[in-house]
């Protein structure tokens, strides 16, 4: 009997999870594990790779369990990721060497600085499609290297292993050392345009190309893991944001898709050429098929959902995230109170780290209710910042946006997103994208799937926003909110 689900491995941030999914892309069951967040100081973040392994192997158990599945139950297994995140471990014994330096840590800031000094940071744009910032992963490795006693001289010696979550989590489970197109974009060291990784780059951080792994398409039988009962393929590896494009089904030039967590990450499929961006977007790989490269523009905001959990938080206004919705909904507008939440600086289109939250526009009149919604408010104002961003560097329209996240369960936050930009607003029924997008890409692999138009079928709305405001509220609204932009940046 033919195999009947796919098992997708969510890596993300504060926790592993697994999910099964059948030929509908709904999903059977779920298992989550939770695993420390570790900060040596002020501005540093780090994971215990071997953590990470064991929760999402436990993870990987138990939702077979809750499922009844056996190995053969199984066609494959995909595997999405926190992008960035850094892991350094020894080639024979598979041990880490330090712990895992995550995406949100800011240690290599001044390493970041003295490639700017030197002149390189056009050359490291024009490679990579990224921004010279400690957000990725190279600055990251160089550091373990330069600060592990002998690391350097075992990484020279083709010892050691480096790579994102995706490459530890495929060397533990089927003994290669690989990764993807979507996760090697991510690094600072891979030419987006050759697709190899780029010895100038090696060079510029000191990195040996010995540790690297062989770079893949997204969807490719990466190996097979027999640590599940049986052997089963691994069949894919995206980055979490790419895998949730995918898992959107936005397989056209144009397509976009926006993701409210804890930040929010807006991507537009660019189609097969990358496209440049001069005003601080990301151009990034989307995903690769076989013969294939999809190429994704992508805006970072900082601070979405996070705002909501400062309000809950430090200032004691709601009681829990859902509760927003009703507050924001007792009061017809926000009275002209905006609220920026640039608590870690501004993300894209800004990249401004020394920009600080602000409210503007308090009179007596304003209270509780005027704080909730203005919050709620901001994370669609930021994202359309990105949104137009992304149309004028491409020239295309965007007919609609499609929507992800945790906040997306928020009605009252995507009818203002829909509002902002003057286009539907559409939720899908499975707000699990990032997984589905693993899902679907290791189904592709093994003829699970048999093509894109195949999973768009399986894509359904569960409720379509659209806008209600005129031109002349749209642009008012927009007005204050760049007014307050402004003044959080001076």
């Amino acid at each position: 009997m033919a195999a009947k689900f796919i098992l997708a491995f969510d890596q993300g941030t504060t926790s592993s999870r697994t999910i099964v999914f059948d030929h509908a892309g709904a999903i059977v069951a779920v298992a989550q594990r939770e695993f420390r967040q570790i900060y040596p100081q002020p501005g540093w973040v780090e994971h215990d790779a071997a953590e990470i392994w064991f929760s999402q192997l436990e993870t990987a158990r138990e939702a077979m369990r809750k499922a009844g599945l056996t190995p053969a139950d199984v066609a494959a297994i995909g595997i999405t990721n926190q992008r960035e995140t850094t892991v350094v471990w020894d080639r024979t014994t598979g041990d880490p060497i330090h712990n895992a330096i995550v995406w949100q840590c800011r240690r290599t800031t001044e390493t970041c600085e003295a490639i700017k000094a030197d002149g390189l940071e056009e050359t490291f744009h024009q490679k990579t499609g990224l921004v010279v910032d400690a957000y990725f992963s190279g600055t990251k490795i160089k550091w373990i290297l330069d600060h592990v006693d002998g690391a350097r001289e075992r990484a020279a010696r083709g010892e050691l292993c480096y790579g994102t979550i995706d490459s530890w989590l495929l060397y533990k489970l089927t003994g290669n050392h690989a990764t993807d197109y979507s996760n090697a974009s991510r690094t600072m060291l891979f030419n987006i345009h050759s697709l190899q990784w780029d010895p100038e780059l090696l060079t510029a951080l000191d990195i040996p190309a010995e540790g690297l792994p062989g770079v893949h398409p997204t969807s490719h039988v990466f190996g097979e893991t027999t640590l599940l009962g049986g052997s089963i393929p691994v069949a894919s590896v995206v980055g979490d944001q790419q895998g949730a494009l995918f898992g959107q089904a936005a397989f056209e030039a144009g397509a976009s898709k926006n993701t409210y967590g804890t930040g929010c990450f807006l991507l537009m499929n660019t189609g097969t050429e990358p496209v440049a961006s001069s005003k601080g977007l990301l151009t990034t790989i989307g995903w690769g098929l076989e013969g294939q490269v999809t190429y994704a523009l992508e805006g970072g905001v900082f601070v979405g959902g996070a705002v909501i959990q400062w309000l809950r938080d430090e200032l004691q206004l709601i009681a829990n995230a859902a509760e927003s919705e009703a507050i924001a909904g007792t009061i017809p507008d926000a009275g002209g109170v905006y609220i920026v939440p640039a608590f870690v600086g501004l993300g894209a289109p800004y990249w401004d780290m020394r920009a600080r939250g602000v409210i503007t526009g308090l009179t007596r009149g304003a209270g509780r209710a005027h704080l909730v919604r203005a919050a709620l408010e901001s994370i669609a104002y930021q994202s359309a910042d990105v949104l137009r961003t992304m149309v004028q560097e491409t020239g295309r329209s965007i007919p609609v946006l499609r929507v992800d996240g945790g906040a997306c369960a928020n009605n009252f936050l995507l009818q203002h997103q829909a509002d902002v930009l003057g286009i539907p607003v559409e939720r899908g029924q499975t707000l699990e994208t990032t997984a589905l997008g693993a899902a679907f890409l290791a189904g592709l692999a093994t003829g699970f799937w048999t093509s894109t138009s195949a999973i768009a079928d399986t894509w359904k709305l569960d409720r379509c926003f659209e806008p209600r405001w005129s031109e002349d509220q749209r642009q008012q609204a927009l007005s204050g909110w760049a007014d307050a932009v402004n003044r959080s940046r001076s």
